[in-house]
């Protein structure tokens, strides 16, 4: 491996968000007293400094770094942005949610910087070995995060559940690799492409997408994700739909792309039929359990499962632009909705229902403006116009007809109208329903009401002007697999 100087410059991102996780944890020693909001406003500082250094890199030519093992072009840095987004979407919610609780902790935000380090350096990822060291790196920290408050069996479940499954699906990565290594005797992706190689290459293949699969939560290796997500603080579950999602989907494409684009026997001809299995059982699978859940929260979960998985199989210049719009998009209106969840949820970590449906009746009357927003960010997961959801879906099933998936495509759209069925039943208990009895006001604030109003604002801006999005999503997408 060849360290230049000019490959550090290119990580100047991910150098940012490292250095901002240490001086967090180095303060955090020399501190007294439960009044800590600096740290969220170093942490949200942090990481729009690296979202900028994504967007206006020194040097966006496309090269190899350190020797290949990693890439710097536009498609790891729309992803970066895409996630340094996310991440500061969850700096400002963290907060106001971890004050009210009185679990504001330096670490909470040096594990979500270094969490987001992980997922960029996975966007950048070449080679097994540094894809496998940067998924440690983001999983880690994602395992410590969601047992974070540690208020209640809920939360260790979730983190214990996620660290066993999450250890198993890096075992799969892994020992795919290694698989690969053995018939190839390369590591890097670009040299196992143009190797090539038989069974034993198809069996590395299969054991890579497998231990990918759970972290984008495919169907049938979603089982982590409802738990996870209902056990882990708010602001927690909202990164990791965003953000875990976008790595994960990042670094699948490029593999695919890169390593098992060739044709043979572990070229498209075998990967893309397994992947339109797994597209389809996710679509369909996700949106049928997020239909039958009065847990909002858990439905939110369920429905994260079947987002964007029909960009996947299609694996072309136009569905990959249409998935990487559709991630930015997926990051504005996600983080919102966890923010609107966050509002609504009560301080007590025994109540056993925090997140059911009924919390939400008779919002729009007690909080006009939040129902409102709410009520815009579910239309957009529905993909509804004019929202940037609608704009999102159109883009992926656009390219699967173009690619002759009309299959897939019609799949989708009748996933997406079931779909509508529970994310419109939201808007219409805030709407439509009167208040139950004893209903508690609305705890959220100010940061809450801020990422909620912002991804709110987002999300109709996207949609009714969608070309500036889709012209950086249509660049980044050249580079994939160098």
């Amino acid at each position: 491996m060849h360290f230049l100087a000019a490959d550090l410059i290119a990580l100047l991102p991910e150098l940012l968000l490292t250095g901002g996780a240490l001086l967090l944890m180095l303060t955090e020693v020399f501190l007294r007293g439960e009044r800590r909001g600096y740290q969220a406003v170093l942490a949200a500082v942090t990481a729009a400094a690296a979202f900028a250094a994504f967007v206006w890199p020194a040097d966006d030519s496309a090269r190899s770094l350190f020797g290949g093992f990693a890439v710097a072009d536009r498609f790891s840095s729309f992803v970066g942005a895409t996630i340094c987004a996310g991440l500061f979407a969850t700096a400002v919610l963290g907060a106001g949610f971890l004050r009210a609780r009185a679990a504001e902790r330096g670490e909470f935000y040096a594990l979500a910087l270094l969490a987001a380090v992980g997922m960029c350096l996975l966007a950048r990822g070449n080679d097994l070995l540094f894809i496998f060291i940067s998924l440690e790196v983001m999983s880690v920290s994602t395992y410590a995060l969601a047992g974070y408050l540690r208020t209640g069996p809920r939360s260790t479940e979730a983190a214990f559940k996620y660290f066993i499954l999450g250890a198993f699906s890096s075992a799969l990565f892994l020992y795919g690799s290694a698989l690969c290594f053995g018939a190839t005797g390369k590591t890097s992706l670009s040299g196992i492409g143009a190797a090539g190689g038989g069974p034993l290459l198809v069996a590395g293949l299969v054991l890579v997408l497998a231990g990918l699969s759970f972290k984008v939560a495919a169907v049938p290796f979603h089982m982590w994700a409802p738990d996870v997500y209902e056990g882990a603080p708010t602001p927690v579950t909202g990164f990791m739909a965003v953000g875990v999602k976008a790595a994960a989907f990042a670094v699948l494409l490029r593999v695919l792309l890169t390593a098992f684009a060739a044709p043979g026997l572990a070229g498209p001809e075998t990967w893309r039929p397994i992947v339109e299995v797994l597209a389809v059982l996710t679509m369909v699978g996700g949106n049928l359990l997020a239909a039958t859940q009065r847990n909002v929260k858990r439905m939110l979960a369920y429905s994260s499962i079947a987002h964007a998985a029909g960009a996947v199989p299609v694996a072309r210049g136009e569905a990959i632009a249409g998935l990487l719009f559709y991630l930015a998009a997926y990051t504005a209106t996600t983080a919102g909705a966890f923010a609107g969840l966050a509002a609504l949820e009560r301080l007590s970590p025994d109540d056993p229902q925090p997140w059911d449906l009924d919390r939400f009746a008779g919002l729009a009357k007690r909080r006009p403006w939040a129902a409102t927003a709410i009520a815009l960010l579910m239309l957009s997961l529905a993909g509804i116009p004019p929202t940037a959801g609608f704009m999102g879906k159109l883009l992926v099933f656009r390219a699967a007809v173009d690619a002759g998936l009309v299959p897939l495509a019609v799949i989708g759209m009748l996933a997406s109208v079931l779909g509508m069925y529970y994310y419109l039943r939201v808007v219409g208990v805030m709407f439509m329903q009167p208040s139950p009895e004893g209903s508690l006001q609305v705890t959220s604030t100010w940061p809450t009401d801020l990422v909620l109003a912002g991804a709110a604002l987002v999300t109709l801006l996207v949609g009714v002007g969608p070309g500036w999005l889709a012209a950086a999503a249509a660049a980044a997408t050249g580079l994939v697999g160098g």
